[in-house]
């Protein structure tokens, strides 16, 4: 998938734990764990939004786009 999720980096420059994380967010730590690991198909906004708001950063410190390999180009 192109859309790389970096939940885990934030996680780490603050020093957080993934089960507070999603106390705080008001999540569960398993679909904190969808999301992190890069298996969710869809993030609501206000999902981002507290997200943002609780690690103090911005959506694109959690998220960004990798272009994808293409095979025979």
């Amino acid at each position: 998938m192109p859309i790389a999720v970096d939940i885990d980096v934030m996680l780490a420059k603050r020093k957080m734990s993934v089960g507070e994380l999603a106390d705080r967010v008001g999540i569960t730590p398993a679909n904190l764990a969808v999301l992190k690991n890069g298996r969710a198909k869809a993030v609501r906004f206000s999902t981002l939004a507290a997200l943002c708001e609780v690690l103090k950063c911005q959506p694109g410190d959690l998220l960004r786009w990798e272009a994808e390999d293409t095979v025979g180009d």
